[in-house]
């Protein structure tokens, strides 16, 4: 059991709203989350891939209605897509009643679907939560206090980092017993996904063609999208691309990371930048297999970014935006958070002691950031000049914790 952080965000959105949504992809998590946190008050789950379940709600209506005083867990809720509606009838009588809050806690494998379907029946009604693969905060033994780990502790917070970093942040990938098991079970989830997973959500794409999409995007990952050069290489449109790649980031794994637009009088990049959004599923389908082969493959910079990106944005707050800045001249910034009045500009770098080209500083004054980070992949925090702090990763994501949210 791993300690989530979206758990008490979770528990304050039961407190205040009559429906909770958790978002996710399968196996990330959410039906031990939402179990754990249903463990705290009266409940009842209901799994609607499982047919006895689904059964119970042949007259929905009735059903909500004999359960008034419990939290109903709804889990896969996209298997029964006209429950929204219902929902929002009982959730209205019970309001007008003086319950306003902690009625349904619904659980969903993808992210704009589920949106879509429950938009237009409970809207006002409804708080989102997205759960990620776990982070590097909540698999570090330091992380419940905050504090630096001891010098002896750095080289197993590295070990775990690194683990996290290879095999990804699906907690059956990451506990597995060796590297072997964890690729294998990378490997079914993939394979899962795309013969049945994907067709529940899109229209019917072959495995295949989908196979191969997704492991062009890892050959992608952490560089500008081209959409031309995809349609090219699988002999579609550039429609279907589109279509293709919508399908993919609303099931939450791939990130469309969009680039930073200001009036700064400069020609800048328009394309957004791709990545998949678990390190492991990227190493399995790059054919990575260990941390040495890692270290010597040619997408190691682009995978530590990837990475890094991911772990940082699990824990901005709501209402903070993200996004790149690159020029055509070639100042660039990996990374640019937005929150309140706060502007961060942050570069990712795996060296342990990284070092800042002009194009860096140029774009951070471009932008006029209020802080300036170097991620890196040694245990140390140090300032470089010009106001830039070097750190490692997990320390950015304290940092990054802790800005003003929405």
């Amino acid at each position: 059991m791993f300690s989530r952080d979206l758990y008490a965000r979770v528990l304050d959105g039961i407190a205040s709203m009559p429906v909770v949504a958790i978002l996710g992809p399968r196996q990330v998590g959410k039906t031990t989350l939402a179990l754990e946190i249903a463990g705290r008050m009266p409940s009842l789950y209901l799994d609607l891939e499982n047919d006895e379940h689904r059964a119970r709600l042949q007259d929905p209506g009735w059903y909500l209605r004999e359960h008034p005083d419990e939290l109903l867990v709804l889990d896969e809720i996209h298997r029964v897509p006209d429950l929204f509606r219902t929902l929002r009838g009982v959730v209205d009588e019970r309001r007008r009643a003086g319950r306003r809050a902690a009625q349904y806690l619904i659980l969903g494998s993808a992210g704009i679907d589920l949106l879509r379907q429950s938009g237009e029946s409970l809207a006002g009604r409804i708080a989102y939560y997205e759960l990620c693969p776990l982070n590097a905060l909540e698999i570090l033994p330091s992380r419940d206090t905050g504090e630096r780990p001891k010098a002896a502790d750095a080289p197993e917070a590295a070990r775990l980092l690194d683990e996290l970093w290879l095999r990804g942040g699906f907690p059956d990938s990451l506990t597995a017993r060796d590297d072997r098991a964890s690729r294998r079970w990378r490997a079914n989830f993939i394979r899962t996904y795309l013969q049945r997973d994907i067709p529940e959500f899109g229209p019917r794409i072959p495995a295949e063609t989908l196979r191969r999409f997704w492991t062009m995007l890892a050959h992608l990952s952490g560089g500008l999208l081209n959409a031309a050069a995809l349609s090219r290489s699988l002999g579609v449109d550039n429609k279907t691309v589109a279509s293709y790649l919508d399908l993919m980031v609303d099931l939450l794994l791939v990130r469309r990371l969009p680039p930073w637009h200001r009036n700064t009088g400069k020609r800048l990049v328009k394309s957004p930048k791709i990545y998949l959004r678990d390190s492991g599923l990227l190493h399995t389908l790059l054919g990575i297999d260990d941390i040495d082969a890692l270290a010597g493959h040619p997408k190691i910079g682009d995978s530590w970014e990837g990475f890094v990106v991911e772990n940082v944005l699990s824990v901005i707050p709501d209402g903070a935006s993200a996004g790149f800045y690159r020029t055509a001249a070639g100042a660039e910034i990996d990374l640019v958070i937005e929150s309140g009045r706060e502007r961060w500009a942050i570069e990712i770098k795996r060296a342990s002691a990284p070092t800042l080209t002009r194009g860096f500083f140029s774009a951070c004054d471009d932008i006029a950031s209020t802080r300036r980070f170097v991620v890196h992949s040694g245990s140390e925090t140090f300032r470089l000049r010009d106001g830039v702090e070097a750190c490692p990763l997990p320390h950015l994501m304290r940092e990054a914790g802790g800005l003003p949210g929405s």
